[in-house]
């Protein structure tokens, strides 16, 4: 790997800036053979389709049953949810409260935990095709956490900007569990018993939107609609709670701190194809608009359940590498979890250009979780339906599979863009 190294930046700097001059022509080229890849990649693992089973009849009538749950001036009358709490449970329905709400806790301890619960509900039922997407968007979440300590990015923000932006992603990924995974042993307690157990939604806070399409899918087993549904929700859920609340607002969202993540990679959630092989995935370009993110999730869903290698080839990677936060996990050829030491004078453009892959002793750092971050209290919780008003019924359409979802090169593109910005900072502090 080259690498420039100096006791003083005043002597390093003409080597510096010709290494950055050399590597931005090579940058260019980049981003055009990596589309071209892309395409051909993406058109070999688009064969064979699998059916989304979408049912356009239940989708309407589930929509009509949202509706129907809305008041005629088209806002939730406020004791509806406390009505519903009051319901009276009989002595096996207070057992499965206790202990989901027992489990939720455990599980709810780190993006670690939370990761691992997810997949456990998928491979107890496949059905539950949600639990699989979220397993995969929140090992993303870990990442995207860690990356924050990395060797690429360690130098972009200070520790303080570092903190914000990983109460952001903390935030989002333990409140979406939170009023998740609830619903998803819910399920499990009705597969158990035989019975439907979603009266007990609203024990748990569970926006009224849900319980249509719990009860439909304990009839009828519709993955994708029940999906859907799943993606609208937890989208609507965070969006009072985390992407607008003003303390996220001010301290992440509206900094340009924020948008040198997205240039960075942040806005890339990827589904590995098994360790050192390729990725798919796709971009989110706007975080901050509700309507881009569930148009995201579900494009990231029909990629998934729709495209039977990714599937298959996901599924083999998420049950052989347990998740611990490293992106050393699927490309092992230029992430490592060892930390070689200070990195004060290392620059990595013109190296990640050059080669494929980086020599042992030289990769770039991607710690563990558990290494940088620990357990994060948090205020408690905001109780409010999120459903107020008809907008999130228009979403409940069929999911389409993108076309073009092979991202190795484009990420490798985005270390590149981050690596270049990393030289830049050292080059100029």
């Amino acid at each position: 790997m080259t690498s420039t190294r100096s006791d003083t930046t005043e002597t390093h700097h003409p080597a510096s800036l010709l290494q950055m001059v050399r590597a931005i022509p090579g940058a260019a080229r980049e981003v055009w053979r990596g589309k071209q890849a892309a395409w051909q990649a993406s058109s070999l693992l688009r064969h064979p389709l699998r059916d989304l089973g979408w049912n356009s009849d239940t989708a309407a009538a589930l929509q009509a049953e949202v509706e129907r749950l809305l008041p005629g001036t088209g806002i939730i009358s406020p004791s509806r949810s406390i009505q519903a709490n009051s319901t009276l449970v009989c002595e096996e329905d207070c057992i499965i409260l206790e202990d989901i709400k027992t489990l939720t806790q455990q599980h709810n301890r780190s993006n670690v935990t939370r990761t691992a619960a997810y997949l456990e509900c998928y491979e107890q039922y496949p059905e539950l095709h949600w639990a699989l997407l979220a397993h995969m968007v929140s090992r993303n979440g870990g990442y995207h956490m860690t990356d924050l300590h990395s060797d690429l990015m360690h130098n972009l923000q200070n520790q303080q900007d570092r903190e914000h932006m990983y109460r952001l992603l903390e935030r989002c990924n333990a409140l979406i569990f939170q009023d998740a995974y609830p619903q998803l042993q819910l399920y499990i307690h009705s597969r158990r018993l035989g019975r439907s157990c979603f009266h007990l939604l609203s024990h748990f806070h569970v926006s009224a939107f849900m319980t249509p399409f719990w009860e439909r899918f304990w009839l009828e087993r519709c993955s994708s609609i029940l999906s859907v549904a799943l993606i609208i929700n937890e989208q609507n859920y965070i969006e009072s709670r985390v992407v607008q609340h003003p303390y996220f607002q001010k301290e992440v969202l509206s900094k340009p701190a924020f948008h040198l993540h997205n240039l960075a990679g942040l806005n890339h959630i990827v589904f590995p194809l098994g360790q050192g092989a390729g990725l798919t995935g796709r971009v989110i370009e706007h975080f901050g608009k509700i309507n881009e993110r569930i148009q995201f999730g579900k494009g990231l869903y029909a990629l998934l359940f729709g495209v039977e290698q990714v599937l298959q080839q996901v599924l083999e990677f998420a049950r052989a590498i347990p998740h611990r936060g490293s992106r050393a996990e699927y490309w092992p050829g230029l992430f490592t979890t060892h930390h070689v030491g200070p990195q004060d004078h290392k620059l990595y453009a013109e190296a990640l250009l050059n080669e494929e892959w980086l020599p042992e002793g030289q990769r770039l750092y991607s710690p563990e979780l558990l290494a940088v971050w620990g357990d994060t209290p948090y205020e408690p919780i905001t109780r409010q339906d999120w459903l107020q008003t008809r907008d999130c019924l228009g979403y409940l359409t069929a999911p389409r599979r993108p076309w073009l979802f092979e991202m190795s090169h484009e990420h490798r593109y985005g270390m590149l863009k981050t690596a270049l910005a990393h030289d830049v900072q050292q080059i100029t502090h």
